[in-house]
């Protein structure tokens, strides 16, 4: 379990005025919270359902709640009016991103229906369940003056596809930054000389996206080699066999190196509990460095496909962008453009430093210039 756990904070509004009035309106308002809880919770998702805060004594409490539960979005139900005064005091202090849910419950009224209640009571109370953009102008209003950025998503709660799309974007993006700013990303070696573009400022990384930088040594990586036990070497060439299609021009002792390498890569991102790493070396012929390093990648791409994504070049700005990219469920792999097919109008591109099979099996061993490189089929 995450020691620090992704949470998504609900709670709907409303005016506590309105139950002893309207018989059956506040639950049926619950109801509706509950719904979205459901529709946001998966494994990966804590969800705090605080339900219907509804006067100012539950927003203090739901401010307090929010800000003990450490979460990471707020979702805020418009469910019918409330007063401005009660969002406030629930949001003010809680400094994270706040989505309004700007959801009535069907596309529109069923005016027969309503007219045909034939008691005004019952129709004011039919009303307010769908009063939900009544009160959304009141709150943006307030968020503005209190500079208090928010979000809106505006539709209907039963059968709207789109509206369910935007919630879990808002989840899914909430989550890759919760993901990053308690990511650790390694750095081993130095950038490769001359390739200006992917040189950037470190510590804007960790004030942009958070998280922690830790700076690798070389000799540590060839220290943890050294130790790797033969037995660990079958295991890993093993993991190799089940989970690439290695063709036959590739060398038995360079499978070998590669394995030993990828089992020392293994020990030194546990050992620092990393998340991500960028690395790049340049050593002298035939010193322990320039073996490590020729033989990195088989291990990079393992470590890439279960969720570790590895950038050669010691490219930090791409070791972030793949760990984004992984946090999205959208893979961790990297490839640049590699020539342009002008008779079939497609691009050439070829992985780099690591590839991230969609399923174990899905990916070719080649070997290219006396090097192995894991590449996508």
């Amino acid at each position: 379990m995450h020691p620090f756990p992704f949470k998504v904070g609900l709670f709907g509004v409303g005016l506590n005025t309105y139950w002893p009035q309207f018989d059956g309106l506040k639950a049926r308002l619950q109801g509706y919270i509950q719904e979205v809880a459901q529709q946001i919770q998966r494994p990966d998702v804590e969800v705090l359902n605080l339900g219907l805060v509804d006067d100012i004594d539950k927003a203090f409490a739901a401010s307090h709640a929010l800000r003990q539960a450490d979460v990471d979005l707020v979702f805020l139900y418009a469910t019918t009016y409330a007063v401005s005064s009660t969002v406030l005091t629930a949001v003010a202090r809680v400094k994270v991103p706040v989505v309004v849910l700007n959801l009535q419950p069907e596309a529109a009224i069923d005016y027969q229906r309503l007219n045909a209640m034939g008691d005004r009571t019952r129709m004011t109370g039919e009303w307010l369940a769908y009063c939900a953009s009544c009160t959304v102008p009141e709150i943006a209003n307030v968020f503005q003056r209190a500079h208090i950025p928010f979000h809106q998503v505006t539709g209907v709660l039963h059968g709207d596809p789109h509206v369910w799309k935007e919630i879990h974007g808002w989840v899914d993006a909430a989550k890759v930054a919760h993901t990053m700013a308690h990511n650790r990303l390694g750095v081993l070696g130095r950038y490769y000389n001359g390739m200006l573009d992917i040189y950037t400022d470190m510590t804007l990384q960790c004030a942009t996206f958070g998280g922690h930088i830790e700076i690798l040594e070389m000799d540590e990586l060839a220290e943890e080699c050294r130790s790797v036990s033969e037995a660990e070497v079958a295991d890993k060439l093993a993991q190799f066999h089940s989970e690439f299609d290695i063709q036959k021009d590739c060398g038995a002792d360079d499978l070998v190196l590669a394995a030993r390498t990828a089992v020392g890569l293994d020990r030194l991102i546990a050992h620092h509990q990393l998340g991500a790493m960028a690395y790049f070396c340049d050593s002298v012929p035939g010193h322990v460095h320039e073996q490590l390093i020729s033989s990195i990648i088989l291990g990079a791409s393992a470590l890439t496909s279960r969720g570790v994504p590895i950038a050669g070049e010691y490219e930090v700005k791409n070791a972030q962008a793949m760990k984004i990219m992984h946090s999205l469920g959208a893979g961790g792999s990297f490839t640049e453009y590699y020539a342009v097919d002008f008779n079939d109008d497609a691009h050439l591109r070829q992985p780099r430093h690591g590839c991230t099979a969609a399923t174990p099996g899905d990916a070719t061993l080649v070997a290219t210039h006396e090097r192995h490189h894991a590449v996508s089929r």
